[in-house]
C-alpha cells in the first residue's frame, strides 16, 4: 500500500473521531438537515474506517508471526498465520482502495430514462417498448419506484418515445451506463418469412438535478405550450388541455409531461426533465473533451454510441464496451440486469484504479 493511500486513511479515522463529536452536539441535532447530511457521511467514513482499522490490525498480526518464525515449536504455526494475515491483506488491500475511489454525487440520484424508436420502423418502437418493460421490472426487483412523465405509444405497440422518473437507492448510478444506440436481433412479428431483422432504439438516462445546483431557467428563453393529453379512452380520458411541453429556444431541447391530471404538476415536471437534459447537454460537452485527451472504456454514453447487441434467435445479449456475452437473455428482458450493471461498474472501478496508479 502506498505511503499517499495510507495519509489519506489515517485522515479518515480522525474524520471518525470528529463526525461522532459532532453528532452529539446539541445543536447538530436540533438541525435535522445537517444531521442528516453528516449522518450519511459517518456511514461511509465509517465502513471505510473500519477496514482501514481491520487491515492495521492484520498487519500487526503478520509482523508478529513473522517475528515466530524463529521459534521451532512455533514455526508451522506461524507460517500459517502468515499464509492466512497475507491473503486477508491482499483483500483488504483492494476493498480500501476501491472505497476511496472518487464517487460521483449523482449517483444517489433520481433519474429520467428515455427511450426513443430508431431505425427500424414498427420494430424498433416494439423494441423500445421491450427495454422499457426491462428497466420498470428491474426497478421492482430493485425496490425503486417508477412514473412515466411523458409517452408517444405507437400504432403497432412500445413506443416511439417514453420518458420514465425512477426513484430509489443509487439510482443512477446503477444506471448511468445504459446510455448510448441499443441494437435488436430478431424476427419480428410482422415478418411471415421468419427473417431476422436488425432495428434500434436509444437510450439517455440523466440524473435528476439537485434543487439547489440546477440549472437556472430564464423564462425569456422558454415557449411554454399547453396541448391534450393521449390516452387510449374510457371514463379516464383527459378532456383538457393540461399536457405541457416546454421548448429551450436557446438550444431547441423540448421536454413536455402528460402523466399528471394538473397543468401545473405537469409544467413543473417537464421543467424538471428539461433542466436534465441541459445538465446532461453540459455533462456530455465537458466529457467530449476530457475524451479528446483519454478515452473512457464505458464511453461517453451519447445515444449515438451503440453500446448493447441484443440477438434473440441466440438467447444472447452482447454488451460491446467491456466485450461481456451473456446467454441469459430471456431472463435479462424480465428485468434480472444485475450481472450487466455490476460488470459495467466494476470495469468503471477498474478505470478509475488504473487512473489513481498513474497520478499517485
Amino acid at each position: 500500500m502506498t505511503p499517499s493511500l495510507r495519509s489519506q486513511l489515517f485522515r479518515y479515522a480522525e474524520r471518525l473521531s470528529e463526525l461522532n463529536f459532532l453528532l452529539t452536539r446539541p445543536d447538530i441535532m436540533a438541525d435535522m438537515a445537517q444531521f442528516m447530511k453528516l449522518s450519511r457521511e459517518h456511514t461511509e467514513v465509517s465502513a471505510v474506517a473500519e477496514r482501514w482499522a481491520r487491515f492495521q490490525q492484520r498487519e500487526a498480526d503478520l509482523a508478529a508471526a513473522q517475528d515466530m518464525l524463529g521459534d521451532p515449536d512455533m514455526a508451522d504455526m506461524a507460517r500459517e498465520e502468515i499464509a492466512a494475515s497475507e491473503a486477508e491483506l491482499t483483500e483488504l488491500d483492494a476493498d480500501l482502495q476501491r472505497m476511496l475511489l472518487p464517487k460521483d454525487p449523482d449517483d444517489a440520484r433520481p433519474a429520467f430514462v428515455e427511450i426513443r424508436a430508431g431505425t427500424g420502423g414498427d420494430e424498433s418502437a416494439l423494441f423500445a417498448g421491450d427495454l422499457a418493460r426491462m428497466y420498470t421490472r428491474y426497478a421492482a426487483i430493485q425496490g425503486w419506484r417508477v412514473e412515466v412523465m411523458s409517452e408517444s405509444p405507437a400504432e403497432l405497440g412500445g413506443y416511439k418515445e417514453l420518458v420514465l422518473r425512477i426513484e430509489g437507492d443509487d439510482v443512477y448510478g446503477k444506471l448511468r451506463f445504459e446510455s448510448g444506440g441499443h441494437r435488436v436481433q430478431r424476427v419480428p412479428a410482422t415478418e411471415t418469412q421468419g427473417r431476422i431483422h436488425t432495428s434500434a432504439a436509444t437510450v439517455a438516462v440523466m440524473p435528476e438535478p439537485d434543487e439547489a445546483e440546477a440549472i437556472t431557467l430564464n423564462p425569456a428563453d422558454l415557449r411554454i405550450d399547453t396541448f391534450r393529453a393521449s390516452g387510449a379512452g374510457g371514463q379516464h380520458i383527459n378532456k383538457t388541455d393540461s399536457a405541457v411541453r416546454v421548448v429551450h429556444l436557446p438550444t431547441g431541447i423540448v421536454a413536455e409531461c402528460q402523466d399528471g391530471r394538473s397543468q401545473h404538476a405537469n409544467k413543473a415536471q417537464a421543467l424538471r426533465v428539461l433542466q436534465a437534459r441541459l445538465q446532461e447537454k453540459e455533462r456530455t460537452e465537458r466529457m467530449t473533451k476530457e475524451a479528446a485527451t483519454r478515452k473512457g472504456l464505458i464511453g461517453s454514453g451519447d445515444r449515438s454510441d451503440r453500446i448493447r447487441t441484443y440477438n434473440f434467435p441466440q438467447g444472447r445479449l452482447t454488451d460491446h464496451r467491456i466485450n461481456l456475452t451473456l446467454y441469459k437473455l430471456g431472463l435479462i428482458m424480465e428485468g434480472d440486469l444485475q450481472d450487466v450493471v455490476n460488470a459495467l461498474r466494476g470495469a468503471r472501478e477498474a478505470e478509475l484504479m488504473a487512473e489513481l496508479e498513474v497520478n499517485a
